[in-house]
């Protein structure tokens, strides 16, 4: 297959993912998720209590010769992704305990570098029923950089604003795919047998990308992959061999209707604001020479020096020297330790300092 020159942005394309990832330009995306085939060791068919049988997932895609054709595929599309991904880029491998632990080693085989295993525990899950075993609760993700070094993109005050001002976990508590996020084919039966559900997706792309990312679904099947990125600002590729997924996709990509407002998709990192020395305050009056800080219970003081430094006893610094000397730590961010009082509570003096950005941005 010939290497393509440009991109193909918003598109499914159909065939070996192997072959179409070694088609497109080399360091052209930007994010890959991929959900491979489980290779799920199923011994015959299961039952409920009530004799109906599970649909489970026995489609062809997800059966393998032997763990060694599992590792010999794990391998070959990996390197390929690993071909494609930008060095800044990241990949999220979703897997059950069938394959993760398997695709785990290639990952690391082939350089790429664990940021995280994120446990997707699912609020709904199915139950075990023949009752030999726990019930399979959860699926695991394992997201990587493509090196040590990579600077990749994380997008944590995003997430933390989105987890109610709380630094978000690596254990996700979210309702597998069901009830009308459930696609159904022409028959009305369910299109997928293992379809994500958006939240998840949702996570992901907004952790891992910006917007006018390019998105990459090696195994696009029903596209959620696609939706969330539409919905999300991000380009996305969708590779797929099967024509009845491509079908589904396409409808459900085509039904989102509307232009997505960029701006109300980013969150401002902290760490690219604009820089406030600790004397601007004193400047603009919001402290003044004198003024006790403490912490937020009060355990500690020191006050404002005219020249922006703090004394506490007999020793002198910054914000963040005298923080740390207080609690006899190695470092302190000055910023979110000190508090000055304000009527009756304790305000952080990092308040202040967005004060002031925000008066210069207007």
């Amino acid at each position: 297959m010939k290497t393509l020159n440009t991109i193909p942005l918003n598109q499914i394309l159909q065939g070996d993912c192997i072959e179409l990832m070694n088609s497109l330009p080399e360091k052209s995306v930007d994010l890959i998720f991929a959900d491979p085939p489980y290779n799920l060791q199923l011994g015959g068919d299961l039952h409920r209590p009530n004799n109906t049988k599970v649909d489970a997932c026995d489609d062809h895609w997800d059966q393998f010769d032997s763990f060694k054709a599992y590792d010999e595929f794990s391998n070959a599309w990996l390197k390929a992704a690993r071909r494609i991904l930008k060095d800044d880029g990241t990949i999220w491998v979703i897997g059950s305990y069938h394959n993760i632990f398997r695709v785990g080693v290639t990952l690391q085989d082939l350089g790429y570098w664990m940021l995280n295993d994120v446990i997707w525990r699912k609020t709904n899950p199915m139950p075990n029923f023949r009752g030999r075993r726990f019930t399979n609760a959860h699926e695991t993700m394992i997201w990587c950089s493509k090196s040590e070094k990579a600077k990749y993109n994380f997008n944590y005050e995003a997430m933390k604003a989105f987890n109610d001002d709380v630094q978000m976990r690596s254990d996700w508590l979210l309702p597998i795919c069901n009830g009308g996020e459930r696609l159904k084919n022409d028959e009305g039966v369910k299109a997928h047998p293992t379809q994500k559900p958006e939240s998840l997706l949702y996570r992901v792309i907004m952790a891992s990308s910006k917007p006018g990312d390019v998105v990459l679904d090696p195994f696009f099947g029903t596209g959620t992959t696609g939706a969330v990125a539409k919905k999300l600002g991000r380009n996305f590729i969708g590779l797929e061999r099967e024509t009845d997924y491509i079908k589904v996709a396409e409808k459900r990509i085509k039904s989102i209707k509307g232009e997505v407002d960029t701006s109300l998709l980013t969150t401002p990192a902290k760490r690219q604001a604009p820089r406030i020395p600790f004397g601007t305050l004193l400047e603009r009056g919001l402290l003044e020479p004198g003024t006790k800080l403490t912490d937020v219970k009060g355990r500690y003081e020191a006050k404002v020096r005219a020249d922006g430094t703090l004394s506490a006893s007999d020793f002198r610094g910054s914000i963040h020297q005298v923080g740390a000397k207080v609690q006899n730590a190695q470092a302190c961010n000055g910023w979110t330790f000190w508090h000055m009082e304000k009527g009756s509570e304790r305000v952080c003096i990092d308040e202040l300092r967005e004060q002031v950005r925000s008066e210069l941005a207007s």
